[in-house]
């Protein structure tokens, strides 16, 4: 099947992967900076964070006096640090406090070499969402970050996504839709796919409450750790089939008016056929292989939902999560995501929609350019 059949078959309203959304701009994503210590993305990462409080441990270690004892750094749960920051250990308190500075100093280094490419010029926020987000010590290494920058003039607001990260890249997939669906349904099916974990969600959107999805909601949804069971790529299909089959009987079961959409975040470069260019190494089996497509795979298990033929649309993780903060971020032209992770995944949008209905984004830069252009005229 040729690829504008395929990008047809599964989709019906666009393209996978694209660049234009409903109400943004993806101006780029997945993006892979390198420096002489390899990609960049790995000094800002959860097993970054994991490494630099291992190198506090050390010295103490040495002496006998670790306050964490024999465990292993990657094995202290988020929880215990978080509770180690308000506790009266002050020694380990102190080594927590080390670490976060450090990893703030590595988000600034990581933040200040995206923020200097051509496509996150201009960018005025940044959100920050993946797992690490989920904590305390994560919400205190980004408010630091944000302190880093603006000590060095950068005029840029570093936030903690708003959603919980499990239910931000569901919410977000209610952006890749079209309006117009939400006119007839009040819910549509979301799956967020990562190294570790593949999760579905039935996402409520609250359209007549709000037009710009900012009261959305993730109503259901069920979690599979596919790491535990170490599965072949055909028995991922076929599990992840199964669990939205099963989310679509208790959306009728419930009353939903469940829309004929799937929305799908996952790693790495997608295609506009649906097919992964790069990036999809940590999931089971071959995923980037030119002879496998997800979209398509899951239209053969799941042909129609209710009385329509089903569309699927597809986009990076790290766009879908971010997605999830568009009703939040009518106040500033350009923005991007963050995900702290296993990798640092990135984004950056220009919004398309202002609340006065006009159309942003490229038309926002041919704005700029005539001012500026009239300027120089002025000036000559």
């Amino acid at each position: 099947m040729a690829t504008d059949e395929l990008v047809k078959t599964t989709t019906g309203i666009a393209h996978h992967g694209a660049e234009r959304l409903p109400s943004v701009d993806v101006d780029s994503f997945n993006i892979e900076i390198k420096d002489e210590d390899g990609f960049l993305g790995d000094r800002a990462s959860k097993g970054a964070f994991r490494d630099i409080l291992d190198r506090w441990r050390k010295p103490l270690r040495k002496t006998g006096e670790d306050p964490f004892g024999k465990e292993p750094s990657d094995e202290i749960s988020k929880k215990t640090l978080d509770n180690i920051l308000i506790g009266d250990d002050v020694e380990a308190s102190a080594v927590v406090h080390s670490a976060i500075e450090d990893f703030a100093q590595e988000l600034a280094y990581v933040t200040r070499r995206f923020l200097k490419t051509k496509a996150w010029a201009k960018t005025e926020r940044i959100v920050v969402g993946g797992g690490f987000r989920d904590s305390r010590l994560g919400e205190l290494a980004i408010a630091r970050t944000e302190i880093i920058l603006k000590s060095e003039d950068f005029k840029i607001d570093l936030m903690p996504i708003r959603h919980h990260p499990d239910e931000a890249g569901l919410i977000g997939a209610l952006h890749l839709a079209p309006s117009w669906i939400f006119e007839a349904h009040d819910s549509i099916l979301a799956v967020d796919i990562g190294g570790t974990n593949i999760r579905c969600g039935l996402v409520e959107t609250a359209w007549k409450k709000a037009k710009d999805l900012s009261k959305a909601r993730v109503v259901k949804s069920e979690l599979w750790r596919h790491a535990d069971d170490e599965p072949t790529r055909e028995g991922a299909v076929k599990r992840l089939t199964k669990m939205l089959k099963g989310l679509i009987t208790e959306a009728e079961t419930d009353g939903f008016k469940l829309a004929p959409f799937i929305g799908i975040a996952c790693p790495g470069v997608i295609n506009a056929d649906g097919s992964i260019e790069k990036g999809a190494q940590n999931l089971p089996g071959n995923w980037e292989s030119s002879k496998f497509n997800l979209p398509a795979s899951l239209i053969e298990g799941i042909p129609v939902i209710g009385e329509h033929d089903t569309a699927i649309l597809m986009h990076n993780d790290g766009v879908v999560q971010g997605l999830s903060e568009v009703p939040f971020m009518q106040d500033v032209d350009r923005w991007g995501v963050l995900t702290i992770g296993t990798g640092l995944g990135n984004a950056r949008f220009t919004n398309r929609r202002k609340e006065n209905g006009k159309d942003n984004g490229k038309d926002k830069d041919a704005a700029d350019n005539g001012k500026k252009k009239a300027k120089d005229k002025k000036d000559d």
